[in-house]
């Protein structure tokens, strides 16, 4: 009877340990999931907010460059592209949407430099600050997106947390790359 007692204490020690340990690496992972989720809400905030801005950009420069109707076009398009693709949640979407929209403003930036006028409004100077503010947001967004994609691979990598991951459902993440002919910066000297 006392050695049944002991094993059953062993077994339910045992048991206990295994469940605790379980569910920790359990809460880990939820945790970490919802920080991505946190993180994309911030990237997508950033990018909406740059979306906003360019129309109000766009019609500064429209007012002293009213034949340049092909760069208004595709700096629209590329903005419900981007607006559609935020709204869905797909990285990879969003990431060729964001990099559509940077060309597109790359040669909007490119008519600016034709106009010393325009480059001396104050509206136009405001509007480009806000822009320049707004992309320092979506980089600082982005790479703490890509922190927390790397943090959460990583753990769901290794055993046994890859056990507890593939029970829990969650696997590795997409990061948010933007093309490397775009990460250039577009060039505009005032």
């Amino acid at each position: 009877m006392k050695n049944n007692s002991k094993i059953l204490l062993i077994i339910t020690v045992v048991v206990v340990i295994a469940l605790s340990w379980f569910f920790s690496i359990y809460n880990r992972l939820q945790v970490l999931d919802e920080q991505i989720s946190a993180n994309w809400a911030q990237v997508e905030n950033q990018l909406l907010r740059r979306n906003d801005l360019i129309p109000n950009l766009v019609n500064t420069v429209k007012g002293y460059t009213r034949h340049e109707e092909g760069v208004y076009t595709k700096i629209a398009e590329s903005r419900s592209k981007l607006a559609g693709s935020v709204g869905h949640g797909d990285v990879n979407a969003v990431s060729k949407s964001a990099s559509e929209l940077n060309s597109a403003l790359s040669r909007l930036l490119v008519i600016v430099e034709r106009y010393p006028e325009l480059k001396a409004d104050k509206n136009f100077i405001k509007l480009q600050d806000e822009l320049t503010g707004t992309e320092n947001r979506i980089a600082v967004a982005r790479r703490d997106y890509n922190e927390s994609i790397k943090t959460l691979n990583s753990i769901i990598r290794t055993f046994p947390t890859s056990i507890v991951a593939s029970f829990a459902k969650i696997e590795k993440k997409e990061y948010l790359e933007i093309e490397e002919i775009k990460k250039e910066v577009p060039k505009v000297e005032f």
